[in-house]
């Protein structure tokens, strides 16, 4: 009977410890008692924990003293986790724990807590999109993807945001007892079995209006208001009062990004949340969010997210199914 022990602490997110257990104890339904996964969770102290939305769990039993190889141990993120100081105690366990361990998983930005315990150096690793920057920049000895829903290097797993430790568990599931029982779990709690994609689809590049707005922000606001005009960079320099060659220069250096990119990466942002909410044709979308037609806004999907607009809308889109949305 497999082990799975799930690390429990204060203001974790709530779904990073829910989302994989209730894919653990589904799986179960479709298994042979015998072959059941034994959940248990630990805590940082003896008493119960509570989460960051205020939800309290009771942990089986504190993690300090427990020695045990379980099958996995997974470890939740919570929204301070990449503020926290390294716990030396906690960081001194995992790194026992990932020893003694079959698999060592984290979700969204549980990853710092690995990498405080050394866990991850030399690994290629992800994590929620809003901390890649910051893990990077904190353990540069990890090599950070930003995009990938999860990543498996050795006996390490680390998986992107929040609902992706459901993903990593379907995937581990896949690798325990096959296709057949995952795709029942994902059937069971109505989620894809395997995304499409990666966790650039969240991007956050339409942002509100910033008060002390710089040349971004100036730029940016501009962009949100007049999606389906004319924005070349010569278009962009004159709206923010410069040249354009210093107009390019300042944006790349401010934003990471030349202005091109930029506007197409706010156009697919636009174009996402009609492809979300409406059942407009393709290319009536296109056409909204400035793109010339609907074959210039596939192509603009594929590259930045790894799927196309149509893929997208059937992953993502609330009338995905049976609604009549045109194609």
């Amino acid at each position: 009977m497999p082990t799975v022990a799930i690390l429990a602490f204060p203001a974790m997110q709530s779904l990073d410890i829910t989302g994989p257990m209730d894919v653990f104890a589904e799986a179960n339904r479709f298994l042979e008692p015998v072959r059941h996964y034994r959940l248990s969770v630990l805590g940082t102290g003896p008493g119960p924990v509570r989460c960051s939305n205020g939800l309290t769990v009771q942990p089986d039993l504190p993690y300090e003293g427990c020695e045990e190889a379980f099958d996995l141990l997974v470890v939740p993120g919570g929204p301070a986790v990449p503020s926290l100081p390294r716990d030396n105690g906690l960081s001194r366990w995992l790194q026992a724990a990932g020893r003694r361990c079959r698999r060592v998983a984290s979700v969204c930005n549980g990853a710092f807590l690995l990498a405080h315990a050394g866990l991850l150096d030399g690994l290629r690793v992800t994590t929620h999109w809003n901390d890649a920057s910051k893990l990077a920049a904190r353990f540069p000895k990890v090599d950070v993807n930003a995009d990938r829903i999860f990543l498996r290097q050795g006996n390490i797993y680390t998986s992107a945001g929040v609902t992706a430790g459901i993903d990593l568990a379907l995937h581990l599931v896949f690798e325990d007892h096959g296709p057949e029982v995952s795709l029942n779990v994902a059937k069971r709690l109505v989620v894809f079995s395997q995304r499409n994609g990666g966790q650039s689809q969240f991007s956050p590049y339409l942002t509100p209006y910033s008060a002390n707005a710089s040349v971004v922000d100036t730029v940016r606001d501009h962009v949100r208001r007049h999606i389906d005009h004319d924005l070349t960079v010569d278009c962009l320099a004159k709206h923010a009062a410069m040249s354009t060659r210093n107009f390019a220069r300042v944006f790349a250096k401010e934003a990471g990004i030349t202005p091109a990119e930029f506007v197409e990466r706010c156009r697919i942002d636009a174009a996402k949340v009609l492809l979300e909410t409406e059942t407009l044709p393709l290319k009536t979308i296109a056409h909204r969010c400035g793109f010339s037609t609907a074959m210039r806004m596939r192509m603009a999907f594929t590259r930045h997210l790894g799927v196309t607009a149509q893929q997208y809308r059937q992953n993502f889109g609330a009338f995905a199914k049976g609604s009549g949305a045109v194609a």
